[in-house]
């Protein structure tokens, strides 16, 4: 069977080589915090209460092991040395110290520029009931007893960080339904987390990942990522984008919302666009949880590009605001990542929850730049430092190109 999986897996796909070759290259260039823009007007005090949540993950790991995805961030050992001396209760000042003390800021390029995207998420809302009765139709299901993760790394060395999600048909792994699929009755008889009252609801909590559900009682229900289907990720904005349903210019997650409900005999085919599907599971305590496993910081947490940097790091962002006025300039801790969040100089912004914080994450869509902190005793291999620009043609504006 694992022989059968793994060809399936690997069927139809390019080759070990070609599979590291699509990786974006990124480049870390040592900086100093005085050069942070805004660096000395953040309250990064605020920055210390996820930082201390992350901490007490990265407390109980093997200090061996390699911190993060990539070489670029040391053992667990040198995070866990930076962590024991992180400050509780510090003021603004006191907590500046603490991050110049233990911290070498590096400013992030990817392939070519220093210059990214910055969106942002939030936790959702919506209206339940533990049993199917009207108004509530729409399911949120929990993970599915067929589905299967195959982490091709665990076959192949070159193929570490790869995976696919399918399911077994007979004698073969096969992809895992699609939303179309499912949103047919592929799943009709796997277990429910809850029913909600608006197919729209439950389609942009698949995208924000975990969302509250508030009982006809009162109570509230938190909902949480349990699993995904393996089916990629797509944007269905751009879809209506092509189709002539938006306009440029007008395609945010209000705008979307907007005409999925004013088209409700369109909706369901429109949102099948994006094959990819959430499952969830209910979550006890603070919330929401993300991908690291820790409850999100509003405003303070961040998902990032999980194959590029390791959870628990603090990252300084400097991004337009979502208004258009005034700039986001705030250290932020990565812990969590999403579909979307592909690339070294890319961000999700999470902002809490509540109706501020679905129009701040709707509209936002801010270019900008980011810097890694990484702990003074952890030596960036050289293979992400910049070159002179006269060792390789088509040298940038400042006098670096990058390796690639």
């Amino acid at each position: 069977m694992l022989c059968l999986i793994l060809l399936a897996a690997c069927a139809g796909a390019p080759d070990a080589g070609k599979v590291k070759k699509a990786e974006d290259p990124f480049f870390l260039k040592p900086t100093v915090f005085e050069k942070l823009p805004g660096w000395g007007n953040d309250a990064q005090s605020a920055a210390l209460v996820p930082m201390q949540k992350s901490c007490a993950r990265i407390a109980k790991k093997d200090a061996a092991k390699s911190f993060g995805p990539t070489d670029i961030a040391g053992s667990y050992a040198e995070w866990q040395a930076a962590c024991e001396k992180l400050p509780v209760d510090a003021d603004d000042a006191a907590a500046r110290a603490y991050f110049a003390d233990n911290f070498t800021p590096y400013e992030i390029w990817d392939a070519q520029d220093r210059d990214g995207l910055f969106t942002g998420y939030y936790e959702p809302i919506l209206n339940g009931s533990l049993k199917k009765k009207k108004p509530y139709l729409i399911p949120l299901y929990e993970r599915p007893d067929d589905m299967i993760t195959v982490n091709l790394g665990d076959f192949k060395p070159e193929l570490k960080g790869e995976s696919v999600t399918g399911r077994v048909d007979g004698e073969k792994l096969v992809p895992y339904y699609t939303r179309a699929d499912i949103e047919k009755g592929a799943l009709k008889k796997q277990d429910k987390v809850v029913w909600v009252d608006s197919a729209v609801d439950a389609f942009f909590l698949h995208i924000q990942g975990s969302g509250q559900v508030k009982m006809q009682n009162g109570d509230i229900l938190r909902v949480g990522y349990a699993a995904q289907n393996g089916r990629a990720y797509t944007a269905i904005g751009k879809s209506l984008l092509d189709k002539g349903e938006l306009q440029p210019g007008n395609v945010s997650m209000q705008s979307i919302r907007q005409w999925l409900e004013t088209h409700p005999d369109k909706a369901a085919d429109i949102m099948n666009i994006n094959e990819s599907y959430v499952f969830f599971r209910k979550l006890d305590g603070d919330g929401p949880l993300g991908a690291e496993g820790v409850a999100l910081t509003p405003k303070r947490s961040m998902a990032i590009d999980r194959k590029k940097f390791p959870y628990g790091a603090p990252i300084f962002i400097d991004a337009a605001a979502p208004e258009g006025e005034g700039r986001l300039q705030q250290l932020m801790v990565a812990q969590d990542t999403g579909g979307a969040i592909k690339g070294a100089v890319r961000g999700d912004f999470f902002w809490g929850a509540g109706d501020d914080a679905a129009h701040n994450a709707g509209i936002m869509k801010s270019a900008g730049q980011s810097y890694i902190l990484l702990p003074k005793s952890v030596t960036v291999p050289a293979k992400y430092a910049p070159r002179p620009w006269w060792m390789k043609a088509g040298g940038a504006a400042d006098g670096f190109v990058y390796n690639n």
